[in-house]
């Protein structure tokens, strides 16, 4: 009976160890953030200072890891249609119909699920993936809320192209990934807006080519060709973009730094043409971190309405006024105040940022009699506040993604 009861105990443990190899791995991963802000700028359109508070960046996240990675699904959600409707304050942004506020972003910021190594063994350690969803089409460097500075860039619209509705095929073998998408042209024009489906979507795209040659550096250049992006309809111009970039992640001595330097150009209509350079870092010692940026970009002045920081929607040529070129340099200190390693993440952050601007097109609109002076000082303090999963690099799916999750600039840090 002893004898019977241990073969049977030993056939049980068989079958589990049997059935946990057999079983696909699975895991979910869910994290949350939010930055509590407050801005001081001076000037603001139309003379004297300006100071708000805000919450910012108040996101929900889940990741799921299925089938052992065959298949991805990555998930955000985005508050600011409810905690900043009128958009965050920051000179020199425009976008969506705001100018001088980064806009709030839709309540789906990313919604995407992935199908990795779909040819199996038959190229080799090579990936193929598919990845379909609402997310960020394959074009340029990382969307701005997963890097270290709070203060969002300028070439915002220029180095991104965010909240489409994706199909992208992605080929990644050895050090070399090829990305290629189909999206809508058309931006959101309010938090709760869907991507249009119907008669626009395919009507944009874009591809990226990304270089690793070594763990930690990272170099792209992508082109996109976007359809009528500020006129949802489809009847405005079009928009040709090019971008390119260098990025690291990784260690100088024993201190974790990260470096991004990117170039953007964006034509529209072929009449329009807008540059973008802009370098940024971050240096790390213990919980503390250093961080600054250099951004220098070209935007277009459009007709504003009664409320100094929108612009007419749609947006057509003819309400562009000309052009302004915008230099803003940003520093930036942090502390992470909570221990390594807990799931909860408190860190204080302070910024100043200084911008000079100038027209490029003539009369057609004069910084200095808008805003009272060329140069534009602001201040940023914020706590930026996280729990579980770290934020990840958005727009990264499928075969650009083969280790799992990727870390953020600044996800590696006190852990």
């Amino acid at each position: 009976m002893a004898l019977r009861r241990c073969r049977t105990a030993a056939l049980g443990a068989t079958l589990m160890a049997v059935s946990a190899q057999a079983l696909p791995a699975q895991s979910i991963s869910l994290g949350a953030q939010a930055i509590g802000l407050y801005t001081h700028v001076d000037p603001a359109p139309g003379g004297g200072t300006r100071d708000e508070v805000n919450l910012v960046q108040p996101v929900a996240m889940l990741r799921a890891d299925l089938l052992s990675r065959r298949l991805v699904a990555v998930a955000m959600a985005n508050l600011e249609g409810l905690t900043i409707p009128g958009g965050e304050l920051a000179p020199g942004d425009w976008g969506e119909g705001f100018v001088d506020r980064r806009h709030p972003h839709t309540y789906a910021h990313e919604l995407v699920l992935s199908g990795n190594d779909l040819l199996g063994t038959l190229d080799g350690a090579g990936q193929v993936s598919v990845s379909a969803g609402k997310g960020f089409a394959p074009f340029g460097t990382d969307d701005p809320m997963s890097r270290p500075v709070i203060r969002y860039p300028v070439n915002h619209h220029f180095a991104q192209i965010l909240e489409r509705a994706i199909l992208i095929v992605a080929v990644r073998q050895g050090p070399v990934a090829v990305e290629a998408g189909l999206f809508n042209g058309d931006e959101p024009e309010r938090p709760g807006e869907w991507p249009r489906i119907s008669g626009r979507f395919g009507d944009s795209w874009s591809s990226r080519v990304t270089l690793i040659p070594t763990a930690g550096l990272e170099l792209q250049g992508s082109y996109a060709h976007v359809h009528s992006p500020e006129h949802r309809a489809g009847a405005g111009p079009d928009q040709a973009k090019w971008s390119a970039s260098a990025r690291f992640e990784g260690r100088l001595g024993t201190h974790p730094v990260y470096a991004l330097a990117e170039w953007e150009r964006s034509a529209e209509a072929d009449f329009f043409v807008f540059h973008s350079a802009l370098a940024e870092g971050a240096w790390e010692a213990g919980r503390q971190r250093l961080l600054w940026r250099v951004e220098r970009t070209e935007r277009p002045e459009e007709t504003r309405g009664s409320d100094p920081f929108r612009s007419l929607r749609p947006h057509l040529d003819n309400t562009v006024l000309g052009r302004t070129r915008w230099t803003i340099l940003t520093a930036g200190y942090a502390l992470q105040v909570t221990r390594p390693g807990s799931p909860v993440r408190v860190e204080p952050q302070i910024e100043v940022s200084a911008g000079f601007v100038r027209s490029l097109d003539g009369p057609g609109f004069d910084p200095a009699a808008f805003y009272g002076r060329d140069r534009i000082w602001s201040i940023n303090l914020g706590i930026r506040a996280g729990w579980g999963m770290m934020m990840h690099r958005m727009g990264r799916y499928g075969a650009m993604e083969p280790g799992g999750p990727s870390a953020g600039p600044h996800s590696h840090q006190h852990q």
